[in-house]
């Protein structure tokens, strides 16, 4: 039993048996912090134990502990189990770990919190820093709207740009607070992902809002053309659903530099898995991230829809279409508006982190990732010429 005093909270400790390495899960236990407490992998402790990662463990369960360095071999009777399965059903590796990828969130995942314990923030009204070097919203691009430096960046008529797809308010509190050269694009079609797909469907409404954008951008500066250079794409919520159809296609597939998808991917089903032909240009763009040609971020929330794919599911597919598999997180400090990490995946320029909340509240908190992606990775892959205010 967890004994509360005041804020803190005070769990009993684990019982541990050193003489054979054994440990009694207690309250809060997680396989990662079983791991790290002994130094040893979580894959070591669950072939140890004959268990997946994803196995749920439970209070008073008792693990085998390895060596540290040691190769452990599955218990008897799992060796058993795992023979007498592969005879009758025999199957190779990625079919072994696809179920993982398929399922929900637990329960455990299915958390809120309030404005208060989100540090006195509510996500969805996020507080506004003001423009930084930017002018305010210019309706000059074909769809959407614009803001751009002030003065400066543009150098030899390049410039770099980010088109960002629904929330384009919000999106823009974040942006301003790091980025001081790409001219940023924001598009709101409404609730869904359907407008956002039938708008940019045809391949000339995108080549359209580029060249619309590249006018302006001349005639700001006073020269004859302006091209961009950098070009990328982000989406929170539906509108995931202009970036796969601008994807879809091969000119805008090999021209888009960076994808950034914030709690925003979603799919049908088919049969028992997702509908490969609604992900197959997420899966092309991120195995190209993993090559380290793109970059492309993805987060998740742990909100399940009715009926449709959640970003979870979505996610996973992404990470074993890429022959991967998440690993387990802590929360960390920096994550904004109480967001809680649960789980991430990197491999080369492609980065998947998954977090725990299920409410409205969690899913506008994955606007406040945006700030940290576009320091720590766009900021830097780009170089943008520098923009200065008037």
């Amino acid at each position: 039993m967890a004994i509360a005093f005041g804020a803190l909270v005070f769990t009993p400790p684990t019982s541990v048996d050193a003489a054979v390495k054994r440990h009694t899960v207690a309250p809060g236990n997680s396989l990662w912090k079983i791991a790290k407490r002994y130094n040893v992998s979580v894959e070591a402790i669950c072939i140890k134990n004959g268990i997946e990662e994803d196995d749920p463990i439970k209070p008073g369960q008792v693990l085998l502990i390895p060596e540290p360095g040691e190769k452990p071999q599955p218990p008897p009777e799992a060796r058993k189990k795992a023979s007498e399965k592969s005879d009758k059903e025999p199957r190779d590796e990625p079919e072994r770990r696809e179920h993982w990828s398929k399922r929900k969130p637990d329960s455990s995942t299915q958390t809120q919190k309030t404005p208060a314990e989100r540090g006195g923030v509510n996500p969805c009204l996020s507080p506004d820093p003001g423009w930084g070097v930017y002018d305010h919203w210019s309706r000059a691009p074909s769809v959407g709207q614009m803001i751009a430096p002030q003065k400066g960046g543009i150098s030899a008529g390049r410039f770099d740009l980010m088109v960002h797809f629904h929330g384009h308010e919000p999106v823009r509190k974040e942006w301003v607070r790091v980025m001081n050269g790409p001219v940023l694009v924001g598009i709101d079609l409404g609730i869904g992902s359907g407008p956002y797909e039938a708008m940019f469907r045809p391949e000339v409404s995108f080549e359209k809002l580029i060249e619309s954008v590249e006018q302006e951008m001349a005639r700001r500066h006073g020269l004859k053309s302006a091209r961009v250079r950098k070009l990328g794409l982000s989406a929170w919520s539906a509108g995931y659903g202009a970036v796969g159809e601008i994807l879809r296609h091969k000119k805008f597939m090999y021209r888009v530099d960076s994808v950034v998808l914030l709690d925003g991917l979603h799919a049908g089903y088919e049969g028992d898995s997702l509908n490969a032909l609604q992900m197959e240009p997420f899966v092309t763009f991120a195995r190209e991230a993993r090559a380290g040609r793109k970059f492309m971020f993805v987060s998740h929330s742990s909100i399940i829809p009715p009926g449709y794919a959640s970003t979870t599911e979505t996610v996973n597919y992404l990470i074993f279409q890429l022959g991967g598999r998440p690993q387990q997180a802590r929360p960390r400090a920096g994550d904004p508006w109480g967001l809680e990490l649960i789980s991430r995946y990197d491999r080369g320029n492609f980065h998947a982190r998954g977090y725990r909340g299920n409410d409205k509240m969690d899913h506008c908190a994955h606007i406040g990732l945006y700030k940290d992606v576009l320091k720590v990775h766009i900021k830097n892959r780009w170089n943008s010429p520098r923009g200065y205010k008037g």
